[in-house]
């Protein structure tokens, strides 16, 4: 995998913004509250829910803008996925590290915990496998499980908030999020990744996504958030790594996935921190 490219230059001056944004979401977020609670609770399909308008138009088309250039970010290309990642903020405009932990803001912490019914919940400060993606004309995330827990092992994965912010980005222009409800053999739902669209999914053993292939030659930028919790989204105790698989119309794919599956999960199992560096933000200063 590629290193993270040089620092670039700050070009927004961002105090406040974090909690203005906070603010923003908040008050989205409890407007819509009821509705949003009845739609992840919806019966038969992956616990799942969006709401739109999430911040002023101005501030999101800001955010989208201040996203950095492919070259600057993590370039992960394989049969499992392809996309470009960024988590090591200091690195990028400060704006984008403000919209970040607003999404981390105890309040809105709380409200998502009242709209999915999950408690306690907690944000994840080092952005492990979370930040910013961004994916253009062949990009892709083929349908798998999130790895189920955080970086050292202590807390289950168990929320995702995905925030998308290209202004006018199509549902037919691809980069959608795919839910596959009742399994990967059967046909998916699609939320689509519209501009200042805040989704909200559980993370489990059988909340299997996908990222639908970009067919437009634009960006299709997202803000990721994970949060976890010392107790697992379902009943029983699990450990899993991010389990991929191939689509239906890929069996082959599928066959070569599900042994690079079985050979990633043996390795977790004898190294509790893998064999490969994770991903995750390194603050020089300490403060996040």
């Amino acid at each position: 995998m590629e290193n993270q490219a040089h620092i670039i230059t700050k070009k927004t001056t961002a105090p406040g913004r974090r909690n203005d944004y906070a603010e923003q979401i908040l008050e989205r977020l409890e407007a819509c509250q009821d509705s949003l609670h009845q739609e992840f609770f919806s019966a038969n399909r992956i616990n799942s829910c969006f709401v739109d308008e999430v911040l002023s138009e101005r501030d999101a088309r800001e955010i989208y803008a201040a996203f950095p250039q492919q070259e600057e970010m993590l370039r992960l290309k394989d049969l499992r996925e392809f996309k470009y990642v960024g988590m090591q903020m200091d690195r990028f405009d400060p704006i984008l590290e403000e919209i970040i932990y607003a999404f981390q803001d105890p309040r809105i912490v709380a409200i998502v915990s009242q709209i999915t019914g999950i408690e306690p919940l907690l944000p994840d400060e080092y952005l492990y496998a979370g930040g910013i993606s961004l994916m253009h004309q062949g990009c892709f995330l083929n349908p798998h499980l999130d790895n189920s827990h955080d970086k050292d092992r202590n807390h289950y994965r168990v929320l995702n908030l995905l925030y998308y912010v290209t202004p006018d980005w199509r549902e037919t222009y691809g980069g959608n999020l795919e839910l596959w409800d009742r399994g990967i053999k059967q046909p998916c739902r699609t939320i689509h990744s519209k501009f200042n669209r805040l989704a909200i999914m559980v993370t489990n053993q059988t909340s299997w996504h996908s990222v639908s292939q970009v067919q437009h030659p634009g960006r299709r930028c997202c803000v990721s958030n994970y949060y976890f919790s010392p107790k697992p989204a379902e009943a029983e105790n699990y450990f899993h790594v991010t389990s991929f698989r191939g689509r239906p119309e890929q069996p082959l794919r599928d066959f070569v996935l599900q042994g690079d599956l079985a050979l990633r999960n043996g390795l977790r199992k004898v190294f509790k921190r893998g064999i490969r560096k994770p991903h995750f933000y390194r603050k020089t200063d300490g403060k996040f």
